[in-house]
């Protein structure tokens, strides 16, 4: 009897361990998906799929609300998620940042994710988090992709190697929209050494005609490859009616343009958004800034578009992501590179960004600008004018 006893007493001290361990688990979790546009956005489309894909997968509820402002709405339909029973509520823009964090500080219940945002290292709440991915490592590949084809342009007569300049059609003078098109530039650089680039920028993140516009200016610079950080189908469009090659972002663009459109890298959100539901699920914390990477399969390319693209660029890129896998190739390696004709030795980044635009971490470590991923945050914070780079306007 004792011995009975004693099993009986020992059982009941096992359930009771493993009901303190699954104490914070969930089960029947439900989402909320906040996107600044809707699915006819590249850029939010690209959240959108990621997202149904993770819930399907596992199983849970979840609710995708479009058309969400960088202001007060943000907060508003965030906090209507947290009262509606959303266990995570996640927003997609880098101006639903401040919105995020004060529906955060009210529903400490509640885990608020956010993406490209860059404060959550420095705010201390528990209940909110970055994210990003290592994209610069994807634009660099794009690059490569790039650079052969004005390779192949130039062995072909269609122009000198002293005339291989690149346009660029970028959203804001940003951090990430600035390391974005650099880490794209130096992949095209590592393989074409005369390349220059122009970069315009429409002051929006989803404008079709002015990103038409801008991409057409940039081709009447005589700009002979055309690449963007834009959500829309307006500089593709732009380069396949004017028959000059394009690398756009966040997706396939072929089916538009299947005579110019070479590749595309993007963020695919999908492991991400699985992370954080099993976070939830398991009662486990979810990273302050969580960086995907190609590893994680967070950093993709589309396929290459063979008609448009040069011959070895599939093998080539393969080579090249080995090396950036094995850490061989760095992306913002400071031999690669000069500012103001001179090499980078050392850099203050405004890491913490505590909205004084003052650099405060040493950034420059080992011959490599340390970017996010690699570094100290997860959002971009590469800010630098490098040479062989103009931006129209500034």
């Amino acid at each position: 009897m004792k011995k009975l006893i004693s099993l009986l007493l020992a059982l009941a001290l096992c359930l009771t361990c493993f009901a303190a361990m699954a104490e914070g688990a969930k089960e029947n979790l439900k989402v909320g998906f906040i996107f600044l546009h809707d699915e006819n956005s590249t850029y939010d489309n690209n959240f959108m799929t990621g997202a149904k894909a993770a819930c399907e997968k596992l199983g849970v509820e979840y609710v995708l609300v479009p058309n969400i402002a960088e202001g007060e709405a943000c907060y508003e339909k965030a906090a209507e998620l947290a009262e509606g029973g959303c266990d995570i509520v996640f927003a997609d823009s880098f101006g639903h940042e401040s919105y995020m964090i004060q529906a955060a500080k009210e529903f400490p219940e509640v885990e608020f994710c956010h993406a490209t945002g860059t404060r959550a290292h420095t705010e201390g709440l528990a209940n909110y988090h970055n994210a990003f991915a290592t994209i610069y490592q994807g634009r660099y590949l794009a690059g490569v992709a790039a650079g052969l084809k004005l390779n192949e342009m130039i062995a072909n007569g269609a122009f000198t190697a002293e005339e291989a300049k690149i346009g660029y059609v970028g959203a804001y003078p940003y951090a990430e929209v600035k390391s974005g098109y650099t880490s794209f530039f130096l992949g095209v650089r590592s393989v074409c050494p005369t390349v220059t680039m122009e970069v315009t920028f429409t002051n929006s993140w989803y404008d079709e005609a002015l990103e038409k516009e801008g991409a057409q200016m940039l081709i009447n610079n005589g700009c002979k490859l055309i690449s963007q950080h834009a959500d829309s189908m307006g500089a593709p469009t732009a380069c396949e009616t004017a028959g000059v090659p394009d690398v756009s972002y966040n997706g396939s663009t072929v089916d538009a343009c299947p005579n110019t459109f070479i590749v595309s890298s993007r963020i695919d959100w999908e492991p991400y958004f699985e992370y954080i539901i099993n976070c939830v699920k398991n009662g486990e914390a979810i990273a302050t800034d969580w960086c995907g990477t190609i590893e994680t399969g967070s950093v993709v390319l589309t396929d290459v578009n063979e008609k448009a693209a040069a011959a070895g660029t599939v093998e080539k890129l393969e080579e090249v992501k080995a090396g950036l896998l094995d850490g061989s190739i760095k992306v913002f390696d400071t031999a690669a590179f000069t500012v103001k004709g001179e090499p980078l030795t050392t850099y203050l980044a405004d890491v913490d960004d505590m909205g004084d635009y003052q650099g405060e971490t040493e950034v420059v470590i080992d011959g490599q600008f340390v970017e996010s991923g690699e570094g100290f945050r997860s959002a971009p914070y590469f800010d630098l004018d490098i040479d062989g780079i103009t931006m129209l306007g500034a």
